[in-house]
C-alpha cells in the first residue's frame, strides 16, 4: 500500500508530465496551428491535472495550464490589451464532479450555493471580444492568452451575426461611450462540409472539424478568404457595467441592442435543473446546425459570481460541463492475453476506467502484437482512447512525451494461459497449438455462468462467444471484472443491456459454496459431488467465506481426507486433490476473490443414514416458488433421500417446479412418478 509521502511524490511527477505535455500540446495548437491530438483528448489531460492539483495546492505554480489561458498571440497580428481579463472554464464531466464544484463554490462563499443558474450550450469555436464605440464596432480580439489577444477586427466585420453598429432597444436606454462584448465564432455544420467537400474536389487534406476551421479562418490576414468561409456567430456576455443584476439579464440586454444570442440558453432554477438540460441537448445535439460539446453553468447572481473570484484560469461560479469525450486520455495498467473460443490469443490493454462516448470502459482490445508493435504500447504507458462512430473503444495513440523510464515491455507468451501448449503464430495471430483449446475454454466458460453455477441469466453461449471474440474475458473471473462501457460499447449491444447484464453479474458475486464448487468445472465434479464437499467444508466453517479461504481448506486435505468423504472414490479424490493444487487454478481462485466474490457456506445438515426417504431419488426440474432450489436438495438429503441431476430408470420423483425444461418430458416418456410443488413440500414435512 503506498504511503502518503509515496502518493505526493507519485502526484508531483504526474503534475510534471502533464505540465509540460498540456503546455506543447496548446503551443502546437494555439500558435503553430497544428493539433496533435484531438481538443477532447487535451481537455481530459487537463482535467486530470486540475484534480491533482485540488488534491495537492501545494504543486500549483504559476506556470501551470490551468492558471492562464490559451497561448501567445501570433506575431503577425497587432496586439489588444483586454480591458478586463479574459477567462476560461474549469470542466466537470460528471454530476459528481458538478457537485464537487458547488461544495468548494459553498464553501468558499460560506454559504449553500444551490442556483439559480443559467445554462448555455457550449458552442465548439473560438472566443471573441468586441468593443464598439458610440455604438459603432471598432475593435474586435481574439482571446490570446487572456491578457493580449489579437487584433482581428477586419475579419470580424465580415461575420454577418456581429452588428457593425448598435442601437438602442428604447429611449430611455443610453449606449455607452465604450461598450465590451464577449462571444464565440463557429462554423455551422453545412458549412463546414461544402469546405471540405471543396477540398476533396481539389486533393487537399479535409479539416479535422468546424473548430479548427472557425479558428483558421479568424487568423487569416486577408479578411477576403475569412468572408468566404460564412462563420457564425453568437455574443454571451457584457463587460461593461450597464447596471445588470443577473448573467441572464445580460443576453437579455444583448438580444435588444441587436447582437445574436443562443436561443436555447436558460434560467435553471435548481441543479437538478442543470442536470436534465445537459442531458437533453447530450441526446440532441445532433439537431443543431453548430458543433456543441457541453453546457456552461453560471450562477445568475453576479454580485455572488463578481464576490467568488477567479481560481487561477477560471471564475469560481461558473463550469463547463462537457459532454462524454469520443477521446479521453488514460493509463495502460496492464496488459493480459485472453484465449478466444478458437484459440486465438488475443493481447487486452487493462486501462484505468474512463468515461469516452458516454460509457466507462476498462478494456481495450489491442488485436495482436503486430498492433502493440505499431503503437509501440508499453504496460503503465498514457494513451489516447477513441470511441468515434459508437465503435467498439480502441487505442489510437501512446503519448511517450508522458512516460516516467518505468513503463515495461510486453510480450506474447510462449505457453497458452488456459491449458499450458505451445503457443505458436499463425500469420498476424497467435494461437494455442492444442486444436481442442479453444472448444473446451468455451464450454468451462458457459458451465460457470449455468444454473447450477453462478447462475447468471442473460449471459448465453452467444453473448459469451461474443465477449470471447472481443478478448473481454478469458475465465470466470473477467466477467466479474466488466464494466457496463465494455459492453455497450459492442455492436448491437446498448447502455439499457449492458445495464441489465452488469447488474445481474453484480447479483450474482454472492454465491452458496455447493454452487461455487460446482462452478470451477473441476473433472468429475457434478451436482451432487459438489453438494457433498460443500456439506463437509460447512462442518469446518459456516458463514460467508472468500474463495481464498475454500482454497486453503482443500489445500491442507490430504487424498485419504477426500476419500473419507461418502460415495467419493479415488477417482474422483485425486482431480479434486490435483485441481486445487495446480497453479493456474489457483490463480483463477485468486482473481475471483480479487472479483468480489463471496461465498455464503452455511452449516449444511448431512444426509441421514436412515429417514423416510431412504432410497428415494430426486429430480427437480423448473422454479420452486416456496423455497430455493438448493434448500430443497438440502431437505431431501437430510431425510435420507438422493438428488440427482438426470432422469433416469432409478429415479422415484421428477419435482415438476414452474417452466420445467426437457426433464419433465423425459420422465413421462419412462414412466416416472411426476409430482408438483404442493405435493414435495407434503414430503418432507
Amino acid at each position: 500500500m503506498k504511503t502518503d509521502s509515496t502518493k505526493k511524490k507519485s502526484a508531483k511527477e504526474r503534475i510534471e508530465h502533464l505540465k509540460k505535455t498540456i503546455n506543447a500540446y496548446r503551443y502546437s495548437r494555439l500558435v503553430l496551428n497544428k493539433e496533435k491530438i484531438s481538443p477532447e483528448a487535451e481537455d481530459t489531460l487537463k482535467k486530470e491535472l486540475f484534480d491533482l492539483e485540488q488534491l495537492f495546492p501545494e504543486f500549483i505554480t504559476p506556470d501551470s495550464p490551468t492558471q492562464r489561458v490559451g497561448g501567445e498571440p501570433l506575431k503577425q497580428f497587432k496586439k489588444v490589451r483586454h480591458e478586463k481579463r479574459m477567462l476560461s472554464f474549469n470542466d466537470a464531466f460528471s454530476e459528481e464532479d458538478t457537485h464537487d464544484w458547488l461544495e468548494r463554490l459553498s464553501n468558499f462563499l460560506g454559504r449553500k450555493i444551490g442556483g439559480p443558474f443559467y445554462a448555455e450550450l457550449k458552442i465548439d469555436g473560438l472566443a471573441i471580444e468586441l468593443v464598439y464605440e458610440k455604438g459603432i464596432l471598432t475593435e474586435g480580439s481574439t482571446r490570446g492568452d487572456g491578457e493580449i489577444g489579437e487584433d482581428v477586427t477586419q475579419n470580424l466585420k465580415t461575420i454577418e451575426a456581429i452588428p457593425l453598429k448598435i442601437k438602442a432597444p428604447g429611449s430611455k436606454f443610453k449606449i455607452p461611450e465604450r461598450m465590451v462584448v464577449r462571444g464565440e465564432v463557429f462554423l455551422n455544420k453545412r458549412e463546414f462540409d461544402s469546405i471540405n467537400r471543396e477540398q476533396k474536389k481539389m486533393g487537399l487534406k479535409l479539416y479535422a472539424n468546424p473548430r479548427n476551421v472557425a479558428a483558421g479562418s479568424v487568423r487569416q490576414l486577408d479578411p477576403k478568404i475569412t468572408a468566404e468561409r460564412k462563420l457564425d456567430s453568437f455574443q454571451y456576455g457584457i463587460v461593461t457595467r450597464l447596471g445588470q443584476k443577473r448573467h441572464s439579464e445580460e443576453h437579455e440586454i444583448l438580444h435588444k441592442l441587436g447582437f445574436r444570442v443562443n436561443s436555447n440558453n436558460k434560467i435553471c432554477r435548481t441543479v437538478e435543473d442543470v442536470f436534465e438540460f445537459r442531458d437533453y441537448w447530450n441526446k440532441n445535439r445532433e439537431r443543431l446546425p453548430y458543433e456543441i460539446d457541453g453546457i456552461v453553468v453560471v450562477l445568475d447572481d453576479n454580485k455572488s459570481h463578481d464576490a467568488a473570484g477567479v481560481i487561477g484560469k477560471a471564475p469560481r461560479a461558473a463550469i463547463a460541463y462537457k459532454f462524454s469525450p469520443k477521446e479521453a486520455t488514460t493509463v495502460v495498467e496492464d496488459i493480459k492475453v485472453q484465449v478466444g473460443r478458437t484459440g486465438v490469443l488475443t493481447p487486452v490493454a487493462v486501462m484505468r476506467p474512463v468515461q469516452v462516448g458516454g460509457v466507462t470502459i476498462a478494456h481495450a482490445t489491442l488485436h495482436n502484437a503486430d498492433e502493440i508493435k505499431r503503437l509501440g504500447l508499453k504496460v503503465g504507458d498514457t494513451v489516447v482512447v477513441s470511441r468515434a462512430g459508437d465503435v467498439i473503444p480502441q487505442i489510437t495513440k501512446v503519448l511517450e512525451e508522458m512516460r516516467t523510464g518505468k513503463e515495461r515491455e510486453f510480450k506474447m507468451p510462449d505457453k497458452c494461459p488456459i491449458d499450458g501448449s505451445k503457443v505458436v503464430r499463425d500469420g498476424v495471430a497467435w494461437r494455442c497449438s492444442n486444436p481442442q483449446c479453444g472448444a473446451r475454454h468455451r464450454e468451462a466458460l458457459y458451465h460457470s455462468v449455468s444454473r447450477p453455477a453462478f447462475d447468471i441469466r442473460g449471459l448465453g453461449p452467444k453473448i459469451m462467444d461474443r465477449f470471447l471474440d472481443e478478448g473481454l474475458i478469458s475465465d470466470a473471473a473477467d466477467i466479474f471484472e466488466l464494466e457496463e462501457g465494455d459492453i455497450a460499447a459492442l455492436e448491437r449491444f446498448g447502455e439499457k443491456s449492458a445495464e441489465n447484464i452488469i447488474g445481474e453479474i453484480e447479483n450474482k458475486k454472492k454465491i452458496l459454496l455447493n454452487r461455487f464448487i460446482y462452478s470451477l468445472g473441476i473433472l468429475h465434479v457434478g451436482e451432487e459431488t459438489a453438494n457433498l464437499l460443500a456439506q463437509n467444508i460447512s462442518s469446518i466453517k459456516s458463514g460467508i467465506s472468500k474463495p481464498i479461504d475454500i482454497l486453503k481448506i482443500f489445500q491442507k486435505m490430504s487424498l485419504e481426507n477426500l476419500q473419507e468423504i461418502q460415495d467419493i472414490g479415488p477417482k474422483v479424490s485425486q482431480s479434486i486433490y490435483g485441481w486445487f493444487r495446480e497453479r493456474r487454478n489457483i490463480n483463477l481462485v485468486e482473481k475471483l476473490e480479487s472479483a468480489g466474490i463471496m461465498i455464503a457456506t452455511p452449516r449444511l445438515r448431512p444426509r441421514q443414514a436412515s429417514g423416510r426417504l431412504k432410497g428415494k431419488t430426486f429430480v427437480l426440474t423448473g422454479g420452486l416458488e416456496s423455497m430455493p432450489r438448493d434448500e430443497a436438495k438440502e431437505k431431501i438429503l437430510s431425510l435420507g433421500g438422493d438428488v440427482s441431476e438426470s432422469v433416469g430408470k432409478k429415479t422415484s420423483y421428477v419435482v415438476a417446479g414452474s417452466e420445467p425444461g426437457s426433464k419433465l418430458e423425459k420422465a413421462q416418456k419412462l414412466g416416472i412418478k411426476i409430482i408438483s410443488e404442493e405435493e414435495f413440500i407434503k414430503l418432507i414435512k
